[in-house]
Parts: structure tokens; C-alpha cells; sequence
């Protein structure tokens, strides 16, 4: 049997389950209208299906390094894929809107851990020769699942029940589940678990989940409101501490170690970039297209359909890249493609735009993240030694919930402050005096006039915040020209080859004995003078 024999099985179930629970943060984009008038609610009320989801998906993030230290990695993966069904099954049958949020947030505790436990078994089973292609594949399920999301929303609600963008999940999950309990090695739990870093954990939940609530809410109480400053400053403080905290205590929840590691902090920068530029596009051109050209789901969901078989195509190929000529080319490429296409969109977009112009372009602008997103993660966590890689890829997860909250957020404000002002400067001009003909207009010719018009505010207010993004994407190029890919090192230790016990064994030894050899300071200098 081939090398690659050995782990491609394994990576294609891995592959499957990751695709769930990404694909929950964007599949209601397009079906919220039809929540909304099933289940009630306002829409900021309504805002609280995805930022439930947003809010539980990286809270919880950091409990998976411990859970996989007490568990073992494979049971946890289970378990987060079991945990994960049932709570979509649950959203499936809600009967009010305060339980569906209810259910989206217990949807989003197991599912936050799937993508960081399924990157820290890739990392054990797959030679690090061959881990660009690894994961690209897995890549499919993270950037491709939010990317066809929106398309499979938008088609199911056309002719079935909102439900089944929560219910069409399950047979897949349980085909995942019953090909690991086969293909998937078994991965032990650590012999020796440490104390949970509870002060940590809470000082870290709380202040996360007070910028993704700022995040939410901050346009509708106002930037400038005491509530929204004291979340602002109470979260900064509270994730000082928890710097403090995890620097002190002998085992932290995340080791801050790997923000030693600049490629690996540039390529967390990277990913925020990209994934506020996603999920800003994603989340307001399904809004345009159907508030302002009036398409129904059916019709916009074909318009983003060729963005998500984009980055079907594209991802695994920008993994292969990544093995055979690094990251700076696919990434800068993506980059460069996503400034001329985000151009396009904010030069272009109009109530008359067309559906064939607006694929294309969307497309385009997509292009940094199907072809920069999964080499420049795979850069990062591969300058990490492997038993650091567990909370690399936990922070990852993090950058990415909360950098697809600010996305929506910074792009709303753009939007609603420029409606506001547009709105306000069209009402100035036009009066009777300005515009004689309307004087005596009918109500039905003053009620198309002012749609009319509202069409055309939330196009160019739309184009300004695709401007910024546009920004974005230069500052991301810049940071894509520091890329470079680590000197080749041996493969970590794997399961699927042989034995030998599992490699968080391996790993947890590596640690203890660092965090042993003759206390923390001696020890902090040594892997300075080593030259992390």
C-alpha cells in the first residue's frame, strides 16, 4: 500500500464531517426571510441565528486541547459530530424563534471543535511532504461549505421548508460517523491530564464573546453608547488578563508560544483579512440581490452558484500548489484577483446589474480565498512544532468566527451610514421646487420614484463598503509578499503507520518536559537561545 494510501481514506471521512458545521455559519443567509415570517421577529431580533451560532462557535473553541488530552482525539471527534447532528436536528423542529437561537447556540459547542480536532489528526496522520494536498482537501470543507451554503440554502427553501437547511445535514453526519468508526485511527487519550485552566477560559470566553455581541450590535446601540464602551473596554481588559493568566499558569489553555512564530502570526493577519472580505461580500449580496433587484431565493442562489464551484476547483489545486512551489504564489495570485474583482463589483453594482456580470464577478473577487485560504493556514501551522500545532489550529478557528462577525459588522456600518447620508442628501434635493414635475404626480408614480431611488442609495452605499474591502485586500497582499515556506522537517510521529502510542502522548511528554526542566524561567530562555 502507497504512503498516501494510508491517510487519503481517513482524510475524506475527516473531510465530510468538517463540512457540517462551517457550512451552519452562511446556509441561513439566504432563507432568513422565511424564518422571519414563519417564526416572527424583528430584524435585529432575527441577526441572533447567526450571531448565536458565531458566539458559541468561538467561545467554546478552546476547550478542545484539553478535551482531546482527556479523551483522546478520535472520541472527542465523535462526540463533537454526534453533538453536532443532534443540535442541527433540534434547530430543525424549533417552534419559536428564542429556541431556534437556543438551538443554533448548542449547534455551535460541538461544532466549534470539529474543525480544530480534525486539523490536529491530519497533522498526525499525514507526512508533512504531502500536507499541502492533505489540506486542500480538508479545505473543501471549510472555505468550500460557507461558500456553497448560501446556493443550498437558497434551493431549499424554493420548494421545501426552511427546516431542511438544518435536517438535510443528518444522513450526511451519520455516513461520517460510521466511516470513521472504520477509517479513522484510533488516537488514545494523554496518560497524564492536566488541572482545566478555568481563569483562562473565562476570562477569554467573555471577552470574545463581548466583541462578536459589540460586533452584532454595535450599529443599533449606537458606536458611541456607554453599553457598547463598556463592552469595548471590559473585553480588552478581560483578554489582557487572560494574556497575563496563560503566561503564569504551568499548563494554559492556549500557549501563547505561537505567537512567537511571525509566519504563523502573519498567516492569523491573512486569514482575518480574507475572511472579513468573505463573509462581508456573502453576506450583503444576497441581501441586494434580493431586497433591491427583487430575485427570488431560486434566482439568487444561481447567482452565487458559480462562486461556489470556484472554490470547489480551487482549493485542492491550491493545496497541490502549496507542495510544489509554497505559498506566496497562490496566495498572491488569489490576492491580486480578489482587488480586480472586488473593483468590479463596487464599480459595477447597480440595480440594473446584470445576474451573468454579478457571477462573474463575485467570482472573482472570491479568488483570494479560494486560492490564498488553505496554503497560507497550512504555512502557519507548519512553522508550529507539532505539539503546538492542536493550539495553532484553535486559534485559527477563533480568527476565523470572529473575523466572519467583524466582516458583517464592518461592512454594515459602512452600509448603513452611507444609506443614511445618501438618503439624507437625496431628500434635500428632491422637493417640489427642485423636481415641478412630481408636484402633481399620483401616489402609485411617487411610490416607484421613491423605490427607485432607495434602489439606487443602497447600490452605491453597497459599492462603498466593497471599496473598503477593496482596501483590504491591497493590505492583504502586502502581508501575502512575507509568506515562506518552512524548511522541511520529518514527519511527526502517526498512528495510521504504526503501533506506537499516540503522538498527543508524545506531544503531551514534550511539553511537560519543557514545562519541567528547572522551572518557567529557565525554560523561556532556553527557547529563546534555541531561536523560537
Amino acid at each position: 500500500m502507497t504512503t498516501s494510501a494510508k491517510w487519503l481514506a481517513p482524510l475524506l471521512v475527516l473531510m465530510l464531517g468538517s463540512f457540517l458545521p462551517p457550512m451552519d455559519s452562511a446556509i441561513v443567509n439566504v432563507p432568513i426571510p422565511h424564518i422571519q415570517k414563519d417564526l416572527g421577529g424583528g430584524t435585529d431580533d432575527i441577526a441572533w441565528i447567526s450571531t448565536a451560532y458565531s458566539l458559541g462557535m468561538a467561545v467554546f473553541v478552546p476547550l478542545s486541547n484539553w478535551l482531546t488530552d482527556r479523551f483522546g482525539l478520535t472520541r472527542v471527534h465523535r462526540a463533537a459530530l454526534i453533538g453536532f447532528l443532534a443540535g442541527s436536528g433540534l434547530c430543525g423542529m424549533a417552534w419559536d424563534l428564542n429556541s431556534l437561537i437556543a438551538f443554533r447556540l448548542l449547534t455551535a459547542i460541538p461544532g466549534s471543535l470539529v474543525p480544530v480536532v480534525t486539523i490536529s489528526i491530519i497533522y498526525r496522520i499525514v507526512p508533512r511532504e504531502s500536507i499541502g494536498a492533505a489540506m486542500g482537501l480538508y479545505g473543501l470543507g471549510v472555505i468550500v461549505a460557507p461558500s456553497l451554503a448560501p446556493t443550498i440554502g437558497g434551493l431549499i427553501v424554493q420548494d421545501l421548508s426552511w427546516r431542511w437547511i438544518f435536517l438535510f445535514k443528518e444522513p450526511i453526519g451519520v455516513i461520517a460517523i460510521i466511516a470513521g468508526l472504520v477509517l479513522i485511527p484510533r488516537m488514545e487519550r494523554n496518560a497524564a491530564v492536566h488541572k482545566f485552566d478555568w481563569w483562562g477560559y473565562l476570562t477569554f470566553a467573555y471577552g470574545l464573546s463581548a466583541i462578536i455581541v459589540v460586533s452584532a450590535k454595535g450599529q443599533k446601540w449606537h458606536w458611541d453608547s456607554y453599553p457598547v464602551m463598556i463592552l469595548i473596554v471590559s473585553a480588552l481588559l478581560s483578554l489582557a488578563l487572560f494574556a497575563t493568566i496563560e503566561n503564569e499558569v504551568e499548563h494554559p489553555l492556549i500557549d501563547l508560544r505561537i505567537f512567537r512564530y511571525w509566519p504563523f502570526v502573519n498567516s492569523l493577519l491573512l486569514i482575518g483579512v480574507l475572511l472579513i472580505m468573505v463573509f462581508g461580500v456573502a453576506y450583503y449580496i444576497p441581501q441586494f440581490l434580493q431586497n433591491v433587484q427583487g430575485l427570488d431565493a431560486h434566482n439568487t442562489a444561481l447567482v452565487l452558484l458559480p462562486m461556489g464551484l470556484l472554490m470547489v476547483v480551487a482549493v485542492p489545486l491550491a493545496g497541490k500548489l502549496y507542495d510544489w512551489i509554497g505559498p506566496r504564489w497562490p496566495a498572491l495570485i488569489g490576492m491580486l484577483g480578489s482587488i480586480v474583482g472586488l473593483s468590479f463589483v463596487s464599480g459595477g453594482i447597480s440595480v440594473d446589474m446584470g445576474r451573468t456580470e454579478a457571477s462573474i464577478w463575485i467570482m472573482i473577487a472570491m479568488l483570494g480565498a479560494a486560492l490564498g485560504m488553505m496554503p497560507i493556514m497550512t504555512n502557519g501551522l507548519s512553522w508550529l512544532p507539532p505539539h503546538l500545532v492542536g493550539y495553532g489550529g484553535a486559534m485559527n478557528n477563533v480568527m476565523q468566527r470572529a473575523a466572519s462577525a467583524l466582516g458583517v459588522a464592518i461592512v454594515g456600518v459602512i452600509v448603513t451610514r452611507s444609506s443614511a447620508q445618501l438618503t439624507a442628501d437625496t431628500d434635500a434635493l428632491q422637493t417640489p421646487t427642485a423636481l415641478p414635475q412630481y408636484r402633481d404626480a399620483d401616489p402609485h408614480t411617487l411610490t416607484g420614484l421613491y423605490q427607485h431611488t432607495q434602489g439606487h442609495i443602497q447600490a452605491i452605499a453597497d459599492a462603498n463598503a466593497f471599496l473598503v474591502t477593496t482596501g483590504l485586500a491591497v493590505i492583504g497582499t502586502l502581508l501575502v509578499l512575507m509568506l515562506k515556506k518552512p524548511p522541511r522537517s520529518p514527519a511527526p510521529p502517526t498512528t495510521a503507520s504504526s503501533g506506537s502510542p499516540a503522538s498527543g502522548e508524545s506531544d503531551s511528554v514534550v511539553q511537560a518536559a519543557e514545562r519541567s526542566a528547572t522551572g518557567r524561567r529557565r525554560r523561556l530562555t532556553h527557547e529563546t537561545a534555541a531561536g523560537l
